[in-house]
């Protein structure tokens, strides 16, 4: 697949300049919106709350806000946007007539992507740090895991696009896959507090193992288990990043 996608760069160059452009506002609305609820949330509802597994109620929500926004900042790029450019503006069909092909296309999306995770994720974390919420080295770790969280859900969501005939589609995406996994990944709670049966289903959700990786990073603890966590969300986007070459193929090329 790599040779396959050797001219990703083109792609993601472009995804980057046409994003420069609108830099600010789009920052904004990814930053505002994390922040907001972590803020009201933390110190509002953490004051009847008091303390989650160990930590300080705004201590367990940033790990969730961190991992939450990550996938929010892909999934976002990899429905509506690329779904843009893909059936309303036609940017994907100038590329396939340059010497670009579907995994160029798609590795290139993907890996943007990351880099949008990224770009969020490190933003809430500076302001993490300014509240005292990130001061040991191990949260720099968490710019290599939401780059992987993004290439996850980015993945998954191109998959869905794959299938989209206009806007409206993406409710049920979001609706019936990203709303529940908000819920059942221990973002707002911890899982542990889930029956059993819903725990065990939890625990396959890719969410769940960003949140479960975020969280002793952020604490200053580096530990094995994050591998475990990153070879689930690379089970995931690999398969996923397949299925979308394949599925586009079939619906873009004649």
């Amino acid at each position: 697949m790599l040779e396959a996608c050797k001219r990703w760069k083109s792609v993601w160059r472009r995804n980057a300049w046409v994003w420069r452009k609108g830099a600010r506002t789009a920052l904004l609305g990814g930053f505002v919106e994390p922040l907001f609820n972590l803020l009201v949330l933390g110190l509002g509802l953490g004051s009847y709350v008091g303390r989650v597994a160990g930590l300080s109620y705004l201590d367990f929500l940033a790990g969730g806000i961190l991992a939450t926004s990550a996938m929010n900042a892909a999934t976002f790029e990899g429905l509506y946007l690329a779904y843009t450019r893909m059936a309303v503006l036609k940017t994907w069909d100038g590329m396939l007539a340059a010497p670009l092909s579907l995994a160029d296309i798609v590795c290139g999306e993907v890996l943007w992507m990351g880099t949008k995770s990224v770009i969020g994720a490190g933003l809430i974390l500076a302001v993490l740090a300014g509240f005292g919420l990130a001061t040991s080295w191990t949260a720099l770790g968490l710019l290599p895991l939401a780059f992987l969280a993004g290439v996850c859900f980015g993945s998954i969501a191109l998959v869905v696009t794959s299938f989209a005939r206009s806007y409206d589609f993406f409710v049920y995406y979001i609706t019936l896959g990203i709303t529940p996994m908000v819920l059942l990944s221990g973002v707002f709670f911890p899982s542990d507090s889930l029956p059993p049966a819903v725990r065990a289903g939890a625990g396959c959700l890719p969410l769940f193992h960003v949140v479960e990786a975020i969280r002793p990073l952020l604490a200053g603890n580096l530990e094995l288990g994050l591998l475990r966590h990153a070879a689930v969300l690379l089970a995931f986007a690999v398969p996923a990043i397949f299925l979308a070459i394949w599925r586009l193929e079939r619906r873009l090329t004649p």
